[in-house]
């Protein structure tokens, strides 16, 4: 048994849409998978770092080069999502592997993008860990203050050897925190690509202006005008809204 610990890097322009009809289910493409498999006693024992040429988007936003360093001219000539696709297969080499990630998007876009390219998603690792929420608890934080991969690393002292925002460099970071964090706790779940987790719907909250413009009147000792009430009314309005909370 091994861990997969993989990170993706994903590109979405949908200026560059070359099917309309995709936007809806996949708007995310893979253009980078990076992982690194790390034993039973917790060392590393191979990496994997693929880029992907694109084929939902024909160019790379530019945000997305930004942030990552990947340009749309740099992946012409790599191979397609299939190609990669197998290859990360062989990779992990494993069917009883748990596949580790920060956050759950990876192993949903990955699943996703499987999906679109018809690809058997049963070779894919069933269990995963997603180890964010455990670092949070590690560190004395709500699993609800979800840290970004970077403070992490901070926190726990982990050497910044390479630069973010690099699919194999952010997997092998996430390796370390894994070493870091790993206790018995840490166990895998099965994971579900058809699960839709429900939330329940809350009650609308209706505001009580009348009662708001009657405590106005008694704070000021006099009747609130038509035009104060609409003013009243407005500013509890975009009040709510959050937006002036510096």
């Amino acid at each position: 048994m091994h861990y997969i610990i993989v990170d993706l890097e994903f590109n979405q322009d949908f200026t560059s849409l070359n099917n309309e009809n995709i936007y809806e289910k996949y708007p995310f493409e893979i253009i980078q998978i990076g992982a690194v498999k790390v034993d039973y006693n917790l060392k590393i024992v191979d990496t994997f770092n693929e880029f992907v040429k694109p084929t939902i988007y024909s160019k790379i936003n530019p945000f997305i080069t930004e942030l990552t360093g990947i340009t749309t001219e740099q992946l012409v000539n790599e191979k397609n999502f299939v190609e990669i696709f197998n290859n990360f297969i062989n990779f992990i080499n494993s069917s009883d592997a748990i596949l580790c990630t920060w956050g759950m998007s990876d192993i949903k876009e990955l699943y996703k993008n499987a999906e679109y390219h018809k690809l058997n998603k049963e070779n894919l690792p069933k269990m995963y860990i997603n180890i964010q929420p455990f670092v949070s608890l590690c560190l004395g934080f709500s699993t609800k203050n979800l840290l970004k991969l970077q403070h992490a690393v901070e926190l726990l002292n982990i050497p910044l050897k390479e630069n973010f925002h690099d699919a194999l460099n952010d997997a092998v970071y996430t390796a370390e925190i894994f070493k870091k964090i790993y206790n018995p706790s840490l166990q895998p779940k099965i994971y579900d690509p058809s699960y839709v987790r429900i939330r329940q719907r809350q009650p609308k909250k209706i505001i009580d202006f009348e009662a708001l413009i009657k405590q106005f009147e008694k704070m000021y000792g006099r009747q609130m005008t038509d035009q104060e009430q609409e003013i009243i009314k407005l500013a509890y309005k975009m009040g709510k809204t959050g937006q002036f909370i510096k």
